[in-house]
């Protein structure tokens, strides 16, 4: 499967569903080209995985979004939800070690625990001290 180029029209649909690995680059950066053909076979290799990519070039809104400071920077999503984000270009096995984890996550724990995540904490106190 070829890559998928992201912009703000299609990132938040294409994130949905599924198992997405995003990788935010420039053409300019170094890092960036060598990562590249990684990204890229790693996705012939994982045909039930989206391989998108960013230009942040061309998205600078949504890589502020994002909060990319670094390129490349690799998110990883599965069904909407962020798992993975780091700077830098990863080797061939580090990428195929995330997304074999990736794979074998059980989202309704993930959900769950977001979920637990969400809920506001009650003082101690009860509330109303502070």
């Amino acid at each position: 499967m070829a890559t998928k180029a992201l912009n703000e029209s299609n990132f938040k649909e294409t994130i949905a569903n599924g198992i997405v690995l995003v990788d935010f680059w420039a053409p300019w950066c170094g890092p960036c080209r060598v990562f590249g053909p990684v990204f890229e076979k790693a996705s012939e290799a994982h045909p039930d995985v989206v391989f998108g990519k960013v230009n942040t070039e061309d998205e600078s809104g949504l890589a502020a979004s994002f909060g990319i400071q670094a390129i490349p920077t690799l998110m990883a999503f599965r069904d909407g939800i962020q798992l993975f984000e780091q700077a830098g270009a990863l080797p061939a096995a580090a990428l195929r070690e995330l997304i074999e984890q990736t794979k074998g996550l059980d989202m309704a724990k993930v959900r769950a625990d977001a979920a637990q995540q969400a809920v506001p904490k009650t003082p101690a106190c009860g509330g109303g001290c502070c």
